[in-house]
C-alpha cells in the first residue's frame, strides 16, 4: 500500500479505486487523476496484463494523460481512466460488464467511462443498464463509436504536422506507416487512402490486417519492422511506450502523428526525437477527437458541432509545434505547458490524494 501512495504522489492523482466481483471475475482499477476542470472522463481498457502492477501503472499513466488531453482540448473535464484485467476476447461476459457498471456508479459521477482497447459500443450499452456515468453507447442518446472522431482528429493533426515539417499539407503520394489497424487505425487508414496516401501497416491480429489490405491495398510488414519503414509519417495507433530507446534509432520518418496514448516511454525519448529532427505530434493533443465526441453527450450531442470542434485539432497541433520551435523545447513539453497553464488558471476546490480498496 505504501508503494501505491508513493505512485499517487508521483503522478498527482486524487483517487485510485480497486473493484472486484468474485462471481463474474471482475478485477478493475479506476484512476481519477484530476477533477479540477470538471468530472473525470476517460475510457475503460480491457487487457490481459502480465502483472497487476502493470495494470496499475497503465491506469495511472493513462488517467494523467486524460487530464492533459481535456485541458489542451479546452474541455471542462478532468482526467480518469479504468482498466479491467483480462483477455477481452475470452474473459469478457455480460455479468462482468454489469459488475463494472455498478462499480462506476459507486463513484457517484466523479468518473465517466467510455470505450478503449478491448471495449465496444455494445459493451457501453450494457454498462449503461447499471450506471448513469457511461458514454459512447448506442442507446439512451449515446453518440456511438468514438473511434471515428479520434481518427478524424488524428487526420487533421497529421496534416498540420506534415505542413510544419515542410512537406506541404496534401497527403497525396505520401507514405504513412500505421502501427495498429483496429478501430481507430482502420478509420485513419480510410481517411488516408481517400487522401491518396500510400499505406504500410502492421497489427498483431491477422483479421485486422486482412481487412485493411482488402479495402485499401495496404502493404504489410512484420510488427518489429514497422519502425524502420521509410515513410513520411509514422502513425502509432496501438498501445503506448512504442517510442523508446530501442525503436527511436530505427525510425526513418519525418513526422510522427498517431492515435496511441502515452507513446513516449520516457521524457528523454521526446528530446531524442527533437534532436533527430523528427516532428512529433503529442499524443494526447492529436488524439482528443474521441474525448471531444463523448464529452458532448454530457450536454446535448450535436454531430456538426462536434466535427467543428474536432477539426480544431489541426490548429492545436500547429500551435504546439510552433511553440516548440519558438522556445526550443520538444513538442511534448510544449503541450504539457499548455495543459498545465489551464489547470493553474482553475484553482481546485480542495486538495485530494486518496486511494480506496
Amino acid at each position: 500500500m505504501v508503494e501505491i501512495f508513493q505512485d499517487l504522489v508521483s503522478y498527482g492523482h486524487e483517487q485510485v479505486s480497486f473493484f472486484q466481483d468474485k462471481q463474474s471475475g471482475l478485477k478493475a482499477i479506476v484512476g481519477i487523476h484530476s477533477t479540477v476542470l470538471g468530472p473525470a472522463l476517460g475510457g475503460c481498457r480491457m487487457w490481459n496484463y502480465a502483472t497487476e502492477a502493470d495494470a496499475l501503472k497503465d491506469v495511472l499513466r493513462l488517467s494523467r494523460g486524460m487530464t492533459y488531453k481535456a485541458a489542451v482540448a479546452g474541455l471542462k473535464l478532468g482526467g480518469g481512466k479504468a482498466v479491467i484485467i483480462g483477455d477481452a476476447r475470452k474473459d469478457k461476459t455480460e455479468e462482468m460488464l454489469k459488475a463494472f457498471g455498478r462499480s462506476v456508479e459507486m463513484l457517484g459521477g466523479r468518473y465517466f467511462t467510455a470505450e478503449d482497447v478491448g471495449m465496444s459500443v455494445a459493451d457501453m450499452d450494457v454498462l449503461r443498464t447499471q450506471t448513469k456515468y457511461a458514454v459512447g453507447g448506442s442507446n439512451q442518446g449515446g453518440s456511438g463509436d468514438p473511434s471515428i472522431m479520434t481518427a478524424f482528429g488524428v487526420f487533421q493533426g497529421m496534416k498540420a504536422a506534415v505542413k510544419f515539417a515542410g512537406l506541404g499539407e496534401d497527403l497525396n503520394g505520401m507514405t504513412v506507416a500505421v502501427q495498429g489497424v483496429g478501430n481507430v487505425g482502420h478509420h485513419l487508414c480510410s481517411y488516408l487512402s481517400a487522401a491518396g496516401a500510400r499505406l504500410v501497416v502492421t497489427d498483431i491480429y491477422q483479421p485486422n490486417i486482412d481487412r485493411i489490405v482488402e479495402e485499401f491495398g495496404a502493404e504489410v510488414v512484420a510488427a518489429d519492422d514497422i519502425y524502420s519503414v521509410e515513410c513520411d509519417v509514422f502513425a502509432p495507433c496501438a498501445l503506448g511506450a512504442v517510442l523508446n530507446s530501442r525503436s527511436v534509432p530505427l525510425l526513418k520518418t519525418k513526422v510522427i502523428a498517431g492515435a496511441a496514448n502515452n507513446q513516449l516511454e520516457n521524457e528523454s525519448d521526446g528530446h531524442e526525437l527533437m534532436r533527430r529532427g523528427i516532428v512529433y505530434s503529442p499524443d494526447y493533443a492529436i488524439n482528443a477527437g474521441g474525448l471531444i465526441n463523448v464529452s458532448a453527450e454530457l450536454t446535448s450531442y450535436n454531430k456538426e458541432l462536434v466535427l467543428g470542434k474536432v477539426s480544431q485539432i489541426h490548429g492545436t497541433i500547429a500551435t504546439i509545434l510552433q511553440m516548440s520551435k519558438d522556445e526550443g523545447i520538444p513538442p511534448h513539453v510544449a503541450a504539457d505547458r499548455m495543459a498545465e497553464q489551464r489547470l493553474k488558471e482553475k484553482k481546485p476546490v480542495a486538495a485530494r490524494a486518496t486511494a480506496s480498496v
